[in-house]
């Protein structure tokens, strides 16, 4: 007979970011053993330190992996894999990864995780809404103009709090094993779409100014981005001014049986904060 392991953790990658702080405490709330392995977490992990994995993944349960440093890095598959297979080595019966909605380079990544030996669900979600309250874009926000090379493309912007609750929901039921879901909001906007919205709803004058390539990179060589990150992020702006993420999906509706949050919404309730607010 086999022994319960009901107080074996589910260990949450990267626990102290955007999605993964969401994770922990929904589970949490639902009295989910969790263990919190980030840089900075209650277990510390670092995917560039291999001394770190083995202590943060022992007796693991489930583990929710998010790859850090960057998908497209050649290093992910590889670290992804083999931290995938020290998991199973260790007892994870079940591995959820985050990895990105239409981006053709999480792709061997994902395929590393699905080869680690355990049960998989991969979510693949759009650009979180969040990119324009908690990193990202919120000090161009805050000085009053965001410059970005996206054009008028469509993105369909998903709520974190979505993410999250897909992530719990593939830690903790069995009926998601080997599935993939595409996550999204339930509207594509163009980025300036996004900005004049945060503008009205903070009452403050926000412009999208919207470059061409050759600036953009200009840009972002003379703010000191690595050459790498620079390729990655033109690349990935023009997918969306090509259009290529601005297809709304289903996930959300699929397995919450809701709409997922709008991005009205999360304006709304954002603004009310203060935190777009004059940088001054």
């Amino acid at each position: 007979m086999r022994e319960s392991r009901s107080n074996e953790p589910t260990v949450v990658l990267g626990g102290t970011g955007k999605i993964g702080r969401r994770v922990v405490r929904l589970l949490r709330e639902r009295g989910v053993p969790v263990r919190v392995a980030s840089r900075s977490g209650e277990r510390r992990f670092d995917w560039t330190d291999r001394t770190t994995w083995e202590p943060a993944l022992r007796g693991a349960r489930s583990v929710y992996l998010v790859y850090l440093p960057d998908l497209a890095s050649p290093d992910a598959a590889p670290r992804l894999r083999e931290v995938g297979e020290l998991a199973v080595s260790q007892g994870a019966e079940r591995l959820v990864f985050q990895s990105g909605g239409g981006w053709p380079e999480a792709v061997p990544a994902e395929e590393a995780v699905r080869k680690a030996g355990a049960a998989w669900t991969v979510l693949r979600p759009a650009w979180f809404a969040q990119n324009f309250s908690e990193d990202l874009f919120l000090e161009p926000l805050r000085r009053g103009e965001v410059r970005l090379s996206a054009g008028d493309g469509g993105e369909p912007f998903v709520d974190a709090r979505d993410v999250a609750e897909m992530a719990v929901a593939a830690l903790t039921e069995d009926v998601h094993a080997g599935r993939v879901y595409e996550l999204s909001g339930p509207e594509s906007l163009s980025f300036g779409d996004a900005v004049a919205r945060i503008a009205r709803a903070s009452g403050r004058d926000i412009r999208y100014v919207s470059l061409t390539p050759e600036r953009f990179e200009s840009e972002l060589v003379r703010t000191g981005v690595p050459a790498e990150f620079v390729a990655l992020e033109l690349g990935r702006f023009a997918a969306v001014r090509s259009g290529a993420y601005a297809e709304v999906s289903d996930g959300v509706r699929r397995v919450l049986g809701r709409e997922p949050r709008s991005f009205a919404e999360y304006v709304r309730e954002t603004a009310a904060t203060g935190v777009w607010a004059n940088a001054g």
